[in-house]
Order: C-alpha cells, then sequence, then structure tokens
C-alpha cells in the first residue's frame, strides 16, 4: 500500500508516519507534503498512490482544494484538529475523519474501513472484467460471406467487396464494387438489415442498402429527400426515404 502524507506540521507528520508504520509495517510512505500546491504537483507528476492521509489545514489552504485543482480518484483518510470539516469531509473519497491527537487504534481502524473499501473495489472491477470478457466473447457475428448463382454454379463474395443491395420485386440482389456487378442472392433486405454489420450497411430505403465505404456523396434534392451518390456507375437513383434521413446523417456522422 502506497501512501501519501499531506501535514504541515513536521513533528505531526513524522508521528503520522511512525502510527502508520506500527499498524500496517507493509505500507510505503512514497511522499511527505506540507502544502496544497506540493501535493497538486506529486499527482500532476503523473503518480498516483493507495491511500492519503491528508491534514485538512495545509500550510497554503485546505487539503480539500487539492480536488479542486487535479483530477484524483484515491480513498483519503482525513486527520485534524478541528471537527467542523467532518461533513464536508465526506463529499469526497473519504474512509475516515480523525481528530488529532490521533490514536493507534482510531487510526488502526481507519484502515481496516480502507482495507475492506479496497477489497469491495477489487470484487467490482473483477466483477466489470468479466463482464467485458463475455460480451467480447459474446459479440454479434456480422455476415462476412454471400453465397452466388451463376448458371448452374455457386461461388461466394466477400462482404467487404459489396457496393449495395437492391431488391426488385421478390429477389434481391448484391451489387460488387470491384466489377460492378449485379448478382441473385437468397436472402431479403428484412433479412439482410439483421445479419450486415450496421456499422458498414444502412438500409437507405425499402429497396436498398449501401455500403458506407463506397459512398461518394450525399445531395439534399427539393423534396428534402437525399441522395446517395457511389464511387461506381449505378443503375439506380439511390435516394434516401424520409423517415430515415435523420437517422442516416447520424450513422454517417459517428
Amino acid at each position: 500500500m502506497n501512501v501519501l502524507i499531506a501535514e504541515d506540521e513536521i513533528l505531526a507528520s513524522e508521528r503520522l508516519r511512525d502510527l502508520l508504520m506500527e499498524c500496517a509495517p507493509d505500507a510505503v510512505v512514497v511522499s511527505q507534503v506540507d502544502s496544497v500546491q506540493e501535493a497538486v504537483s506529486y499527482f500532476q507528476s503523473g503518480k498516483t498512490v493507495d491511500l492519503l492521509l491528508l491534514d485538512i489545514e495545509l500550510a497554503d489552504g485546505k487539503s480539500f482544494e487539492i480536488f479542486e485543482k487535479v483530477n484524483i480518484n484515491v480513498p483519503v483518510i482525513f486527520v485534524t484538529a478541528y471537527d467542523q470539516y467532518a461533513i464536508h469531509a465526506f463529499n469526497f473519497l473519504s474512509v475516515d475523519y480523525l481528530l488529532k491527537p490521533i490514536q493507534l487504534e482510531d487510526l488502526n481502524k481507519a484502515l481496516t474501513k480502507y482495507s475492506h473499501f479496497a477489497q469491495m473495489k477489487g470484487l467490482q472491477q473483477r466483477e466489470i472484467n468479466v463482464i467485458k470478457d463475455f460480451l467480447a466473447k459474446s459479440a454479434k457475428q456480422y455476415k462476412e460471406r454471400f453465397l452466388i448463382r451463376a448458371g448452374n454454379k455457386l461461388h461466394y463474395k466477400s462482404a467487404n467487396d459489396v457496393a449495395y443491395f437492391v431488391a426488385e420485386g421478390k429477389e434481391a440482389y448484391m451489387v460488387s464494387k470491384q466489377e460492378n456487378r449485379k448478382y441473385l442472392i437468397d436472402h431479403t433486405l428484412e433479412e439482410l438489415a439483421v445479419l450486415l454489420d450496421p456499422q458498414k450497411f444502412f438500409r437507405i430505403s425499402r429497396k436498398f442498402i449501401v455500403c458506407v465505404d463506397n459512398i461518394k456523396e450525399i445531395r439534399g434534392q427539393v423534396s428534402t429527400k437525399l441522395e446517395v451518390l457511389l464511387n461506381q456507375q449505378c443503375e439506380y437513383t439511390l435516394s434516401v426515404s424520409r423517415d430515415r434521413a435523420q437517422d442516416f446523417k447520424n450513422w454517417l456522422d459517428r
């Protein structure tokens, strides 16, 4: 456990250090400072600790000011000769509030509270890590390839080679980027809307799904619809339906 002591009286700082060593022999006092500015400079340098032992009245102000000047999220045991700051102290990540003269038993109880706090924090972090791992493993796998009919043959195209999908009657087709060729596929646009990666594909209307990588520009039309121009020749006018226009803009602006 690495500890920073902020106390403006030298004898009080040394006594606090001695009491800490008696209660927690494995603790390491990484620094003893006597002012708000020294404490702020310590954290601004990129250093951190596990616990703060803070006197409230320091040489250049109150230790509360430390948290106003630098963003730190470290448990605190306040040590002070004044009891009027107790309520304000618990606005911070306060473990305990000890009145001087500090007694060994009081500091020991405060450190026990800190130990319980640290255990709970560690447990919460482990739970968070478990959830993160679960979400990563169960992340949805989107369609990567499509079987293509060509006469009596079947072959596949990568989803990365799709410029857009179009529905014609009851049939759906994919149009490739490289060849700019239309292929019949065994999916409806409704099915594709679920199977495709929403980061890459957007259904602009009931008839079209477009790939973001193949969009050249967007043009506004007099009818307030949007027209999508691709990086290749297209036999269709790709218009975004009015009810999807705002969602489409939000999708592009991620």
